[in-house]
């Protein structure tokens, strides 16, 4: 789907009916971490449903509401949950709201989400900060980009060779070391799910330089960095990738709803501290 300027300001008008807040910041909370909207001030959610255009997510562990409020001396936009690419929505949909985020006037976008470790020396509980990625879906055919494009939003062809924002994460990897909290770095690699990968799969992850692996965020980064917002991105390593055929264990997503529970209060403290820092 093709959206056009009348349809992102028909969503940014419905949210102003909402709240008189101005967000400068954006947040995208994915599975098992939304609770992070909830410790916003003086918030005002808003149901998806309720916003024409904007996509429903069908999956458990996304609460499906758009959250705006305070949060370090900042006006913060949070997404309590995204849709997906597995669910059957385009690429164009999904993305929708990051155009959103923008005409709503952020400069910095901030995304979450739950990975597989494919680095071996990964643990359930780790986070990584993504640095780079790699983007299968967009290189076979599947990029949000893909289709006309509207200069006034951004440029026909986006660099990515520095896609997530240096400073943010010098600040993040500072925010980690001062509160004790292990933070790895590496490349993050997006596939379209909603199976996850084959030991196969995985060693061919590992080869060609992932260290982690999920279905969602780099085709919000595409659209944001297309923007001009600065991104970070940060993973929670919910489940450790298997890598060989005779493993008695699976991969499934009640232990990845189960791992944010950890996660949630290490990477709470990071983004807090990050937008600590910033203000």
């Amino acid at each position: 789907m093709n959206y056009t300027h009348d349809d992102y300001q028909k969503a940014v008008d419905v949210i102003r009916q909402k709240t008189t807040q101005q967000p400068t910041i954006g947040l995208v909370l994915g599975s098992g971490l939304g609770s992070l909207a909830d410790t916003l001030a003086n918030a005002t959610a808003i149901p998806y449903s309720e916003i024409p255009g904007w996509p429903t997510s069908t999956v458990h562990g996304h609460a499906g509401r758009l959250v705006i409020g305070e949060l370090e001396g900042h006006t913060v936009v949070a997404q309590q949950g995204r849709a997906h690419f597995y669910e059957g929505y385009d690429m164009q949909t999904i993305t929708f709201p990051i155009r959103v985020m923008h005409f709503l006037g952020i400069n910095t976008l901030i995304l979450t989400n739950a990975a597989g470790g494919v680095d071996p020396s990964y643990s359930v509980g780790d986070l990584m900060l993504i640095n780079d990625h790699i983007n299968f879906p967009g290189m076979t055919g599947s990029n949000p980009l893909m289709g006309p494009n509207d200069e006034r939003i951004g440029p026909r062809f986006v660099g990515l060779a520095q896609a997530y924002d240096r400073e943010l994460r010098t600040i993040a990897r500072n925010i980690a070391s001062a509160n004790n909290i292990p933070l790895h770095e590496g490349v993050y690699a997006a596939v379209s799910g909603p199976s996850f990968e084959t030991p196969a799969e995985i060693r061919m992850l590992r080869t060609i330089g992932a260290n982690a692996v999920g279905m969602s965020t780099v085709h919000e980064v595409l659209v944001a960095r297309h923007t001009g917002i600065r991104v970070l991105a940060c993973s929670g390593i919910t489940n450790v990738a298997i890598d060989h055929v005779d493993s008695k264990l699976e991969t499934n997503h009640e232990e990845v709803l189960e791992a944010g529970k950890v996660i949630v209060p290490r990477l709470t403290t990071i983004l807090t501290g990050v937008l600590r820092a910033l203000a």
